[in-house]
Order: C-alpha cells, then sequence, then structure tokens
C-alpha cells in the first residue's frame, strides 16, 4: 500500500525566494488588499497553541507540528506565516509534488518525451499516489534504474546522477530540501539501500515553507508555464465529501484537510501517511473567495485523523470573512 505524509499548509513563500515571475497568474483578479502577516501569524500560533492542548492526553508536541500559510487573497503580493516552516521533515508522498514539477519542466525543455505511457504514471503518482508509478517517474528524471549493487566508483556517479532533481530546484532558490529518493512499501534494496547507506541524506527531506511555494507557484500558474500549471492542478483536484469508510487507509479527498474545511471549499492537494507521519498540502478556494496555501506536517501521530483538520479548522475560523 502506499503511504503518505499528511502536510496541511497554508503555504507561506518565503520573502527571501519570493514568486517566480514565469508563467501567468491563475488566480482571480484581487478584490481585497492582502492581509497583514501578523495577523496571519496570529491565527497560526493560535491554532497550534488550541491543538497542543486538545491533544495534550495524547501527548503532542510543539515539535511534531510544523505549519506554512500562505494567503493568495493577492496573488502578487503574498503574505504568510509559520510554525517551524523551515525545518527539514521526512515528507513520505509529498515529494511526489516536487517530481511532478521537474517532470513538466524536463517535458518543456524536450528533455523528456510526453508518451502516453508517462501520463499514465504521472496520475498515478498523483492521484492515487502510487509508489511504483513513481520509480518510473524518478528513472526517467535522473537516468538512474534500481538494481544489484555497482563498486564505489560507480555508485558515486550513479548518486550523481540521482541528484538532478535537487539541482534543479536550487536554481531556483529552493532550500534545506532532498528529493532524490525513490518511495518505498518494500525496501529498497540493492543499489538503492547501498546508496541510501553512503550518501546523505539518508532520506528524502521537505520544510512545508518549500512544499507551500511550489505549491502556491502551480496554483497561480508561475511553476514552468501557465498552461503546465493548469494540467499540473487537475492532477492535484480533489472533492471533498465526509469520510464513509472506516479503513485505516487515508483518502485525500476524506482525510487530512479536507474535513476541516467549510463547505463548498475547493481542494487541490497532495498528501503523505507513513506509520510515524502524516502530512497534508493543500491549496483552498473558500467560498467568500479567499485563496490560501496550507502546508502541514505531522510526526509520531499519524493515526491521529483530527490533528490536521483540526489545525485547518482553527486557522480559517480565525480568517474569516462573510462571503460576497
Amino acid at each position: 500500500m502506499h503511504r503518505i505524509f499528511l502536510v496541511v499548509a497554508f503555504l507561506a513563500v518565503s520573502y527571501s525566494v519570493g514568486f517566480r515571475s514565469e508563467g501567468r497568474a491563475q488566480v482571480a483578479s484581487v478584490v481585497s488588499p492582502p492581509r497583514d502577516p501578523k495577523m496571519l501569524q496570529v491565527a497560526v500560533d493560535a491554532a497550534i497553541a488550541g491543538t497542543l492542548e486538545k491533544f495534550a492526553g495524547r501527548k503532542l508536541q510543539s515539535n511534531q507540528l510544523a505549519v506554512t500559510l500562505l494567503d493568495l487573497r493577492d496573488p502578487a503580493h503574498p503574505t504568510s506565516a509559520a510554525h517551524r516552516g523551515d525545518v527539514a521533515i521526512y515528507p513520505a508522498s509529498v515529494v511526489k509534488l516536487f517530481y511532478l514539477a521537474a517532470a513538466h519542466r524536463w517535458m518543456e525543455d524536450a528533455r523528456l518525451q510526453d508518451t502516453p505511457e508517462l501520463r499514465r504514471a504521472l496520475r498515478d503518482m498523483i492521484v492515487v499516489s502510487y509508489n511504483e508509478a513513481t520509480h518510473y517517474v524518478v528513472d526517467l528524471l535522473t537516468g538512474t534504474t534500481s538494481g544489484p549493487e555497482l563498486p564505489d566508483a560507480e555508485i558515486d556517479r550513479w548518486f550523481d546522477q540521482r541528484n538532478a532533481v535537487n539541482r534543479y530546484f536550487t536554481s531556483l532558490g529552493y532550500t534545506n530540501i532532498n528529493a532524490n529518493k525513490k518511495p518505498w512499501c518494500e525496501g529498497p534494496y540493492g543499489r538503492e539501500s547501498q546508496s541510501i547507506k553512503r550518501h546523505q541524506p539518508s532520506r528524502n527531506m521537505l520544510t512545508t515553507d518549500a512544499t507551500a511555494r511550489l505549491l502556491a507557484e502551480i496554483a497561480t500558474g508561475q511553476c514552468v508555464t501557465a498552461a503546465r500549471c493548469t494540467q499540473m492542478m487537475e492532477l492535484l483536484k480533489r472533492t471533498p465529501k465526509v469520510k464513509v469508510t472506516t479503513t485505516d487507509e487515508p483518502e485525500e479527498g476524506q482525510d487530512f484537510t479536507s474535513p476541516g474545511l467549510p463547505p463548498g471549499t475547493k481542494l487541490w492537494s497532495k498528501a503523505g501517511w507513513t506509520s510515524q507521519t502524516r502530512h497534508d498540502a493543500a491549496y483552498l478556494e473558500l467560498p467568500n473567495g479567499d485563496r490560501f496555501v496550507l502546508v502541514i506536517f505531522t510526526t509520531d501521530h499519524a493515526n491521529e485523523r483530527e490533528i490536521i483538520p483540526n489545525l485547518t479548522r482553527n486557522i480559517l475560523a480565525r480568517l474569516a470573512r462573510p462571503a460576497p
């Protein structure tokens, strides 16, 4: 079964990096001035405090949460707030968002052929979060494959190729992330395991700040091209609905951020879940016209279904305004 880290972050784009100018914004014209970042920070801090109090009996600690909130009321001048937004955390399936963006960059530059098989893999990687589809995409992006162990010199060359996605995002100003590993349910074996032991960091790592920035760039048409952002958003679109099953395996449209949303909210997201983590990265369009990126990572409470919705609900309630 695939596993997903839950990252719920109203993504705040880093002031030091900001939005890229490439592409055109998809978000509608602004109707109100941007919110004061201090207002956003108060909302995030209060939601964190309230959630810690609510889950105190389950020993939830502040260092087990990371949140980034980005207000896109004015997409040209986003405002943000965060709690531990710059802390690198194992992202589970949230890293697939980065592989999706890289694949579209590679296709745009003719470094990767746009084929029906690649499109099938991208869909399965994002819509149903299949790890096997992600393995195929990573192989195409990096020119590497899994397989038997290699001599030291060869595994070092293999690892340099595997770093292609990292080099791309570093060139855009992303920091404190690592996106060069395949997600596994069982495994890894062979050269994958060999490289994990030999090359650091040994796992994929993301911050909620970086994740929020990327999701905001996709949502506003600034990642690769506006047309490609539209294609990526189609894969990320979810249908929020009430939980109707009792299975342990969470669903991206029913779990994570979705239960904390007001009725009528539109949702685009990529979640992640493992035995130790529960994350969601969400772009939200509220009935009142507000637009946010919200990324939340949680650790050591993977089976607590209500932490992310509780944070989401509290943040949105503090920023609520009447519908037009």
